[in-house]
C-alpha cells in the first residue's frame, strides 16, 4: 500500500508541524480542526517556517508555494470526505478526546486506510481498541518543533501488524526521519526517560537544592545538553509534563514516577510556560 493522501486531525503546534513536513515532501495534506481562525493561524504558522527555511536555504521558495498548495485546511471533522490513505491525530493529550476523533472519523475511512496517533504517552493499545481496525492503528510521535526533528517514534499496539508498521516505517523515511521501533509501554522510550529527569529537576528546585538557572546550567554545561530540563520543561508545557507523569505514575504504579508537588501546584496557578508567559522562568 502507498500512502498519497494524508489527514491531520488537530493544527496546533505538532499538528501544523506535521503537516508542513508531509506537503514538504510532496503528499496531499488535509488539515482539520474545529474551525477558520486556528486553521489560519496554523497555515500562517507553517508559511513563516517555510521562509525560515528558504533564508537558511534549506528549501527554495518554489517548495514552499507547491507544499502551501498541497495542504487543504478543513473545517471540522463533518466536512472532511475520507479519501486519504492516512489519518494522523495530534490533538489534545486526552484519551477520551482522542476516542471520540477516532470513532468519528472511522466511519468516513475506507478499509485500508491506517490510523495513527502523534500521542506522546497515552497508550496505542488502548486507543486502538476504541476503533474496528486494531491492527491498522499505529503510533506516530513525532518531536517538536517537527520540521526539524528528525525522530520519530513508531509505536506497535498489541494488535498493530507487521504490515502496517512496514507502511509507516518506510514513510518515516521517505519524509526523511529517523524511525525509532518502540513497543507499547507507558511513556514508551523517548518520555519515559526525559520525564521523570525533568520531574527530578523540578524537585531539585522544590527540595531549594539550587535554582532554576543554576540547575539548567549544571546539565547544559556538565552533560552537554542543548537545554535545560527546566526550560525544556517551560517549552513542552508544565500541563503536559504534569500530565505525562500521571500516565507513568499510573501505568507503573512506581513511586519513582510521582509528579513533583511543585509541578502540581504551577499548574494549578496557570504557569505552565512559554505558552502563558512564565513557567520556571519568564518570557
Amino acid at each position: 500500500m502507498e500512502i498519497k493522501n494524508i489527514a491531520v486531525i488537530g493544527s496546533g503546534t505538532m499538528g501544523n508541524g506535521i503537516a508542513h513536513v508531509f506537503a514538504q515532501y510532496g503528499y496531499k495534506v488535509y488539515l482539520i480542526d474545529i474551525n477558520n481562525t486556528i486553521l489560519d493561524k496554523a497555515i500562517n504558522t507553517i508559511s513563516s517556517n517555510f521562509d525560515r527555511m528558504i533564508k537558511k536555504g534549506i528549501i527554495t521558495e518554489e517548495t514552499k508555494t507547491k507544499a502551501l498548495n498541497l495542504i487543504e485546511p478543513v473545517v471540522g471533522l463533518e466536512n472532511f470526505n475520507g479519501e486519504v490513505d492516512l489519518v494522523i491525530e495530534a490533538v489534545t493529550e486526552n484519551f477520551e478526546i482522542k476516542k471520540n476523533v477516532f470513532q468519528s472519523i472511522e466511519t468516513k475511512l475506507n478499509e485500508n486506510c491506517i490510523l495513527a496517533s502523534n500521542t506522546s504517552s497515552i497508550p496505542i493499545t488502548q486507543l486502538a481498541s476504541t476503533t474496528n481496525r486494531p491492527d491498522k492503528f499505529i503510533g506516530m510521535h513525532f518531536m517538536n518543533p517537527v520540521p526539524v526533528m528528525k525522530l520519530v517514534e513508531i509505536i506497535r499496539g498489541y494488535s498493530t501488524s507487521n504490515e502496517t508498521f512496514e507502511i509507516i516505517k518506510n514513510l518515516a523515511l521517505k519524509i526523511d526521519k529517523v524511525p525509532a521501533e518502540v513497543n507499547d509501554y507507558p511513556g514508551f522510550v523517548s518520555n519515559r526517560v526525559l520525564m521523570p529527569m525533568i520531574n527530578e529537576a523540578i524537585y531539585c528546585v522544590y527540595e531549594g537544592v539550587a535554582t532554576p538557572e543554576n540547575i539548567d546550567t549544571v546539565m547544559k554545561l556538565g552533560m552537554n545538553h542543548p537545554m535545560g530540563p527546566l526550560t525544556l520543561a517551560d517549552f513542552i508545557g508544565l500541563d503536559v509534563c504534569l500530565a505525562i507523569m500521571e500516565v507513568l505514575y499510573e501505568g507503573f504504579n512506581d513511586p519513582k514516577y510521582r509528579p513533583c508537588p511543585l509541578l502540581k501546584k504551577m499548574v494549578a496557578a496557570n504557569k505552565l510556560g512559554r505558552k502563558t508567559g512564565e513557567g520556571f522562568f519568564k518570557y
